[in-house]
């Protein structure tokens, strides 16, 4: 069979319709396993669904293989080939070593819930979601350096602050960022506000002695203007920045998207035209001859 035929089962709609439908049965099926351990009656029908899944899926390996005829290797010019081919070796491997009691065949095994990722490739649409967050990375960096700067700053300002009074928070340079990041996630960030505007000894927002308030201080208005700002500056704004820098990739990768398809139809129209010009040079052919044999025939 030639690579055509392979390719046209690749790029089919029913073959990847067929394929997204077992990757979505292999997630349903870990999560059932999760509820029927080693010795569970069901244990050994979950076991040959699990192996007929791998098999579609080597089978789809060996078809996309298959398809690219004279040169495999453009298989794996695709990162997410690489990935799924990936998956379905360490499957195999967790088959072939399946009573090895060790930790690392217990790791190999744990592959079979990145299959679930799969779906990520089956849906054009979340894959272009998760290529604008890869894209996004380096950019995301400078505002992950940038939000950094902003933790050690408060961090720093909220030690030389409120450390006497709430040793508990803001005690050390560290225990202060890791309270900030608690505040940036809005939960209960308004809590560590009223105890250091009112005191830790305050009787509704402190805390006791046992957790290090021994000398409370209340600071009003500055412990206001200290959270209020944080939040604003690295909630609102510095948080939303991500945001911001995704939404610009996937502007950038729908574009290249774009691109790429229009390309890939003027590929098509080109090769059809070629395919078109090859047959009308066949049927221009045939008429010659017809006509030479016509004019052999009126000669004799």
């Amino acid at each position: 069979m030639s690579s055509a035929f392979f390719r046209q089962i690749a790029e089919s709609r029913w073959f990847n319709s067929l394929i997204l439908w077992v990757i979505v049965a292999a997630g349903v099926l870990v999560g059932i396993e999760t509820y029927h351990p080693e010795g569970s009656p069901l244990r050994a029908v979950l076991e040959r669904a699990d192996l007929a899944i791998l098999l579609i899926f080597t089978a789809e390996f060996v078809i996309k293989i298959l398809a690219e005829g004279a040169k495999p290797w453009n298989y794996f010019r695709d990162p997410w080939n690489i990935f799924d081919f990936s998956i379905v070796a360490v499957c195999w491997l967790a088959h072939v070593l399946p009573d090895m009691n060790t930790g690392f065949v217990s790791v190999i095994r744990l592959a079979r819930v990145l299959r679930v990722m799969r779906l990520v490739q089956a849906l054009p649409q979340l894959k272009m979601f998760i290529n604008a967050m890869l894209k996004s990375i380096p950019s995301m960096g400078y505002v992950g350096i940038l939000l950094l700067l902003l933790y050690y700053i408060y961090g720093a300002m909220g030690v030389f602050i409120f450390s006497a009074n709430d040793p508990f928070h803001f005690g050390s340079l560290g225990t202060a960022m890791l309270s900030l990041f608690r505040v940036s996630t809005l939960e209960g960030w308004s809590e560590i506000m009223y105890v250091n505007m009112f005191g830790c000894n305050d009787p509704k927002w402190g805390y006791g002695p046992e957790s290090g308030c021994n000398t409370p201080e209340g600071h009003g208005a500055a412990a206001v203007a200290y959270f209020v700002s944080f939040v604003l500056f690295g909630t609102m704004i510095v948080l939303n920045l991500f945001i911001g820098v995704i939404m610009n990739a996937m502007d950038e990768v729908r574009k290249e998207h774009e691109s790429e398809e229009r390309l890939a139809r003027k590929e098509a129209d080109e090769h059809h035209l070629e395919d078109d010009i090859a047959e009308l040079h066949a049927q221009l052919d045939a008429i010659k001859e017809q006509l030479d044999f016509i004019a052999f025939r009126v000669k004799k």
